[in-house]
């Protein structure tokens, strides 16, 4: 299947929520087998001094519960450019509270154009809370998007067959 879509998650430092939903979308939409594929970005990796590694342990342990492993490679976290915004079809940051506040300040003329969802951080929310919140919020993003997707292919689908019998007609 060829991917032809991107998503973008967002949250401040690219090390836990954003991560968690980045494997977790990618996994669910190649099940699914929609042309959507997810990446992620921190929009202020610079407070993220606690964070250790490449991803964080609660999201490994909880994509490791629903069967999704973790390369051993797996990249850093990684700072949110004007190019990701440029390249995603569709950016979703995971707490409104804490990322429309830095979208405003960092990325004004993209503060806009950004889904907001509410998953606020550790400190405030446990990964016991905020994962399966995350994971039923991209649950109902991927039917949404497999809706969307479907819809298309349908009207696609009408449109050849409407151009072929306009063709026999002629």
């Amino acid at each position: 299947m060829k991917i032809n879509r991107q998503i973008l998650f967002l949250c401040t430092g690219n090390y836990y929520r954003s991560r968690f939903a980045e494997h977790f979308f990618n996994a669910l939409a190649k099940q699914q087998s929609i042309d959507w594929q997810a990446d992620s970005r921190g929009l202020a990796i610079e407070s993220g001094t606690g964070n250790v590694g490449a991803i964080s342990p609660y999201a490994v342990q909880y994509l490791s519960e629903q069967d999704i492993v973790i390369p051993k490679n797996e990249r850093r976290p990684r700072s949110v450019t004007v190019d990701d915004f440029v390249m995603a079809n569709k950016v979703i940051a995971l707490d409104v509270d804490e990322h429309r506040p830095l979208m405003l300040k960092r990325f004004p003329q993209w503060a806009e154009q950004v889904e907001y969802w509410s998953v606020p951080d550790l400190h405030i929310t446990p990964p016991e809370l905020a994962l399966p919140q995350i994971k039923q919020q991209i649950f109902q993003l991927i039917n949404s998007l497999s809706s969307v997707t479907s819809h298309c292919s349908n009207l696609h689908q009408t449109t050849n067959s409407a151009a072929s019998s306009l063709k026999e007609l002629t």
